[in-house]
């Protein structure tokens, strides 16, 4: 299919939470590939505007203000800040980057709602929810804890439990409470308004399972899988007192839901922007209203579903506004082998790896790329991190810039020389890196960051192994006139590598193109062998990149081994012991030993385990247990396990369930089922 050719490109990055920092995992997710596209579109010299801005709405932001006793306000003010710097300090070059506290996003977000529900495009619903009487207010899933329904765990949240993973809805949860007063909340009928996404399914099938094949397989495949399920509609309203009011009357208490509102802070802003600076931007509508405008989203991929599926029905349902071109998500990035996680501070946070990597953007834009989770998850490690920058960027990138440069400076005082009659190395060389813009382009256009940078990084390959082979050291005592040639050639390398890295390493292609006193460039000259003309005078060469030292990573690493034993303590004290009983009462309870004759997954639950146990009875006993997350069900079978034999059965999805296995919780939300050191009968009683 052949590609439609657009006037210019809206660039959208996904709207960080106000709650906290960004991390590694968000950058090499969503920031850099974004303004790796960016950059080069601008060296391409194409009309492109960068989106960027705050999430300020929302549940996680008004439990954190809670938590610390200050108004939302206050935190998102305080995030925002921090983020806004740290995204400048790291070269992320949004054209914009504001919030959706701005009087222009909510005018806008408000008016975007009110015309979906004046041109009856919303449905009014009404559903019974937790209502907190003493707070006198219902209270979203973040709000309401109980006893998981699967697994036992007594602090699980009404949307989901963080012990065993399963999805939950409030009205599933045993014995819930409010975590605003601590009662027990009541049923309340209460009115939203729905988004009808069953409506749409039909145009969304078309649109993209149809239109849009070229979509990256994780976000083809994730669509594809909820378009073949039943859409339902979707609450597009929530009964919270933080957000933008919904704008109907009869709507008191009732604000916009914040993945509604904030898809919207990328029009928003994009208004901001254009409203501020008119003569530069033109009108804001032409960047999300003009056919000859291509939209683009960068994600993660836990926002495939809002991007894909609910934004572009809400802009399809509005009328008038461009759908997303791509949604190039990517998938997630582990933390030394671990997942992410903010809330265990499992994490290199952004603001603090400036402060500690003082001048290092590059090699943490470099190390992000070259481990980029674009199809699959991913590991960062500080160890890959040294052994990158010291054996890729210092020992190749940085040792040919520095012999060519220094080469230059020794035998021709800094002075671009004349290039004489090409031998077979040099025609070799010339023709091994004049195709790099077609290479790197096309990689670049199909949002394939990691392989273009390798391209990218093939040119210093190329320049050690022509330098090595020529050996200009040598030839210079017999023939000066070859050493020109060589030069000029390694120059010219030199000038391509300022070009083609000005996308990925902003930072270092600067100082580079100081360095070599290249002033008027595009990517269009990519390839090019006159890049830098004879004569041209070159600026004093300097080190491009340094070598990192092992005690500098053994701190970081010390860092996080001491985030993971504060975390296993607070995991300890947050696990007090219970209270104490007598032997008699703990004499209730029948703890036996079970052999597991089979497990498979439970159907249409993707946390649900059914085991089938020899509990030696002569009968097979089946319990269910939340531990899919931890477990392939083919690496329990055959194994001797502990479980409460005398627990009431109980129904999970249709099953019964007679009894529970015992796992064992680490401080990372880790689950490991309970086993035996030697071979005992089945039914033995633990004792």
């Amino acid at each position: 299919m052949e590609q439609k050719k657009f006037k210019r490109t809206t660039v959208t990055a996904a709207l960080p939470y106000a709650n906290g920092g960004v991390h590694i995992g968000h950058l090499a997710g969503v920031y850099v590939p974004a303004d790796i596209y960016v950059r080069y579109l601008r060296l391409k010299k194409q009309d492109v505007i960068f989106i960027g801005g705050s999430d300020e709405h929302g549940v996680p932001i008004t439990i954190r203000a809670k938590k610390e006793g200050v108004s939302p306000q206050a935190i998102v003010d305080r995030y925002h800040s921090l983020i806004k710097k740290s995204f400048e300090e790291f070269g992320i070059s949004f054209d914009i980057y504001s919030r959706t506290t701005s009087p222009t996003h909510n005018k806008l977000a408000s008016d975007f709602f009110r015309k979906l529900y004046d041109d009856g495009k919303l449905i009014e619903q009404e559903t019974e929810q937790y209502y907190d009487e003493e707070a006198h207010q219902f209270l979203a899933d973040r709000y309401i804890m109980g006893q998981c329904p699967h697994c036992g765990n007594p602090n699980a949240y009404g949307d989901q439990c963080e012990k065993c993973g399963s999805d939950l809805s409030p009205m599933e949860l045993i014995n819930p409470h409010s975590t605003i007063s601590g009662s027990k909340p009541v049923i309340k009928k209460t009115k939203n308004w729905y988004l009808p996404l069953n409506e749409y399914q039909d145009w969304l099938k078309k649109w993209i399972l149809d239109g849009h094949k070229e979509w990256r397989p994780n976000v083809y495949g994730q669509c594809k899988s909820w378009l073949d399920m039943d859409l339902q509609p979707r609450a597009m309203t929530r009964d919270l007192d933080w957000g933008i009011p919904v704008p109907v009357e009869g709507a008191e208490g009732k604000v916009l839901y914040v993945w509604f509102d904030a898809p919207i802070g990328y029009i928003s802003n994009t208004k901001e922007l254009c409203d501020q600076e008119p003569e530069k931007w033109g009108n804001w509508e032409k960047w999300w209203k003009d056919p000859e405008t291509r939209l683009i989203h960068f994600i993660g991929k836990d926002n495939i579903v809002f991007h894909c599926l609910i934004f572009p029905t809400m802009l399809h349902a509005h009328g008038g506004y461009i759908l997303p071109d791509n949604v190039p998500a990517n998938e997630f990035l582990n933390l030394e082998n671990d997942k992410i996680s903010t809330s265990r501070n499992w994490a290199v946070w952004l603001h603090e790896y400036l402060q500690e990597m003082p001048g290092k953007q590059d090699v943490l834009r470099y190390v992000l790329t070259a481990n980029a989770p674009e199809t699959k998850d991913n590991n960062f490690t500080w160890k890959d991190y040294q052994e990158r920058n010291n054996n890729e960027l210092v020992a190749v990138y940085g040792n040919f810039v520095n012999r060519a440069l220094q080469l230059t400076k020794k035998y021709w005082n800094g002075v671009v020389p004349a290039c004489g009659d090409l031998t077979p190395v040099d025609k070799k060389t010339i023709e091994e890196f004049k195709d790099v813009k077609e290479k790197v382009e096309s990689l670049l256009d199909a949002f394939k960051f990691r392989d273009a940078q390798f391209e990218a990084m093939n040119l210093a390959r190329i320049g050690n192994r022509y330098i090595t082979e020529c050996e200009p050291w040598k030839v210079w005592k017999t023939d000066p006139k070859r050493v020109e040639t060589i030069l000029y050639i390694s120059l010219q390398l030199v000038a391509n590598l300022a070009i083609a890295f000005e996308p990925f390493l902003p930072f270092s292609s600067k100082r580079l193109r100081d360095m070599i006193n290249l002033t008027d460039y595009n990517w269009d000259q990519l390839g090019s062998i006159d890049l830098l003309k004879p004569g041209h005078q070159l600026n004093e060469p300097s080190l491009l990149f340094e070598k990192i030292e092992d005690d500098v990573i053994e701190k970081q690493l010390k860092k996080l081994e001491d985030t993971k034993k504060a975390n296993e303590a607070a995991h300890y004290k947050a696990k007090d012991i219970k209270p104490t009983i007598d032997f008699k009462e703990f004499e209730k309870l029948d703890i036996r030993v079970g052999h597991i004759k089979n497990c498979e997954k439970v159907k249409k639950a993707s946390k649900l385990l059914k085991f089938t146990l020899d509990d030696g009875s002569g009968n097979d006993r089946t319990i269910v247990s939340g531990i899919a997350k931890f477990y392939k069900p083919e690496d329990l079978i055959g194994k001797d396990v502990l479980f409460i034999a005398n627990l009431a059965p109980r129904t999970l999805m249709g099953i019964e369930s007679q009894g529970m296995i015992l796992s064992a919780e680490n401080y990372d939300g880790d689950l490991s089922v309970t086993t035996i050191l030697k071979e005992v009968k089945p039914g033995s009683i633990v004792c």
